[in-house]
């Protein structure tokens, strides 16, 4: 049965040495990657998460009060300010609205029942909707074919195609450098170079 995340509370006043979160944090470890008002970008790890905020482990730390952009596989995207420092990385309180906090607390509730219960982790990143699913895809000998788009995420495709280029290989989809890890049923799976940046409203991207 699944356990949902408490209610925030609100930790009474005068009451030294008790939670003073608002929302329960979940200890939870998922990658992602963080970008600072400069706009450099860092690799990262959740410690912890809440729909209020969260830690990472993280190498280049910011400073107190620094707006930061996260995005963590599963849950997207997430904005926030840098809180507090600790040895390895930092903590964020994040920025969202009642009804984004509403969608973070349900798949936090999921993540964590996922992970107390042992169940195995069938995809990596969240699936996402292309604006557009037709595309192209080039090969490094010069082919190239229209594709269709089947499903997406963050971090790779499966395409609909006739062109079948070996595993391995690198491509071109749409103007997204990817490598074909597999073939499927009526075309190839691809893993991106890099990882996507969805749109935080709608969830689309372009590839």
């Amino acid at each position: 049965m699944l356990k949902p995340i408490p209610k925030p509370e609100v930790a009474a006043p005068g009451k030294r040495g008790q939670e003073r979160r608002r929302f329960s944090r979940v200890k939870i470890a998922l990658l992602g990657r963080y970008m600072l008002s400069s706009r450099q970008e860092f690799p990262c790890q959740s410690v912890d998460l809440s729909p209020g905020g969260a830690a990472l482990l993280a190498p280049v730390k910011g400073t107190i009060g620094e707006r930061v952009v996260l995005y963590l596989e599963h849950l997207g995207r997430i904005e926030g300010q840098i809180t507090r420092h600790f040895e390895n990385g930092f903590a964020i309180s994040i920025a969202a609205t009642p009804r984004k906090r509403d969608k973070l607390a349900a798949q936090l509730t999921w993540l964590a029942n996922r992970q107390s219960l042992g169940l195995p982790e069938d995809r990596r990143h969240e699936r996402i909707v292309p604006r557009n699913p037709r595309t192209t895809m080039r090969t490094k000998d010069g082919e190239e074919a229209v594709v269709r788009l089947i499903d997406v995420s963050l971090s790779g495709a499966a395409l609909s195609s006739e062109l079948r280029p070996p595993i391995d290989m690198e491509v071109v989809v749409g103007q997204t450098q990817a490598r074909i890890v597999r073939h499927i049923e009526g075309g190839v799976a691809v893993e991106f170079a890099h990882l996507l940046s969805p749109d935080d409203t709608d969830g689309t991207v372009d590839i």
